[in-house]
């Protein structure tokens, strides 16, 4: 006996090395019972589907206060611009000695890339990857330095596998606030002020629909006159019609410049103001770049998960479909047995 189980052993051993004489057939489903794995893996599947749509849900709740952040933050940045355009305005044909403004020769430029934190939202976090390293090479292509700050673990992470260093990188709020987008716009002016780069690019996803969005490429630093002036914007508001999310797009005109009295006599220098006016500037355009990715992501895992949902229910559908042909198969043969069993016993 032992000599017969050693043997068994030893074939064993060596059929695992030798190939399959034929191809080997996909394993076939199984119903065990009444209910059986199919069963089973119907209910996991229904369980997996209740899961995903609770996410897209919760997805749609935040980028509902997403849009509410920026309708909050909205005022302040107009009344911004309208003051700035006043305020150059006033200077009329004077020139103006303002650092932010200042544009000198390009031989290094900061890329601030905006990506996620998590995944499960589709393409979002690969298209700006794409973009930003894209971005990279056509500047090393012009023989310029590049180097990049990463806000959002996606992105960090990709370029860090690729033996990239970062000066600094932020994770990606969930709800940006303006403390975090001043902290993030202090660096980038000390950066530009102090000349360890020469300008500043940003790299995010502007929010276009529920089911659209673009990575969009923009220069931060230098600031120009005219960039200010920036023409018209638009104004998305997540509603519900017949019953389905949808978005609303109302355009807005640029805000007009204020004017000022004739007689109106400054406390300070004009060109002091702007000094001022500017960073408060710079740290709302990147509040606002955040909340625009922050609605992207948001959008974009509303999809994916909307995806997962309809796949889990074709799949369920499916699954239940395969199940009650077998199992309507089985009380057939049950029946036809019988049937025979009772004929032959006549």
């Amino acid at each position: 006996m032992a000599r017969l189980i050693v043997a068994l052993a030893c074939a064993a051993g060596v059929s695992a090395f030798l190939a399959p004489s034929a191809p080997v057939s996909a394993p076939k489903t199984v119903v065990f019972g009444k209910g059986g794995e199919l069963r089973d893996r119907i209910a996991t599947v229904g369980n997996t589907q209740k899961i995903t749509e609770a996410m897209r849900l919760v997805a749609a709740a935040k980028v509902r206060r997403a849009q509410e952040a920026v309708l909050q933050t909205r005022p302040f940045s107009e009344t911004l611009q309208s003051v700035f355009l006043g305020l150059i305005d006033q200077l009329g044909k004077e020139p103006i000695d303002i650092p932010l403004l200042e544009t000198r020769e390009v031989k290094k430029v900061t890329l601030l890339a905006m990506s996620g934190d998590r995944g499960l939202c589709g393409s979002y976090n690969t298209y700006i990857i794409k973009k930003t390293e894209a971005r990279k090479e056509e500047l090393e292509a012009q023989g310029i330095e590049v180097e990049i700050v990463p806000v959002g673990t996606k992105v960090a992470g990709y370029f860090r596998r690729r033996g990239v260093e970062f000066p600094s990188e932020y994770n990606c709020p969930q709800v940006p606030t303006a403390e975090f987008a001043a902290g993030v716009s202090s660096e980038m002016l000390n950066k530009f002020l102090d000349g360890e780069t020469d300008k500043v690019e940003l790299i995010y996803t502007q929010f276009v629909s529920l089911i659209a969005s673009a990575p969009k490429l923009k220069t931060l630093l230098p600031l120009s006159k005219t960039g200010l002036e920036a023409a018209e914007d638009e104004m998305f508001e997540l509603t519900t019609e017949d019953g389905e999310l949808a978005v609303e797009t109302t355009p807005l005109d640029a805000p007009e410049a204020k004017e000022f009295p004739k007689d109106t006599i400054f406390e300070q220098d004009p060109i002091a103001i702007l000094n001022g006016i500017l960073p408060l500037y710079l740290d709302g355009q990147i509040l606002r770049s955040l909340q625009e990715a922050v609605a992207s992501e948001l959008a974009s895992r509303m999809q994916s998960m909307q995806s997962a949902s309809d796949n889990a229910k074709d799949l369920k559908k499916s699954l239940s479909q395969t199940y009650n042909r077998i199992r309507q198969a089985g009380v057939t043969q049950e029946i036809l047995e019988i049937v025979a069993g009772a004929s032959a016993s006549e």
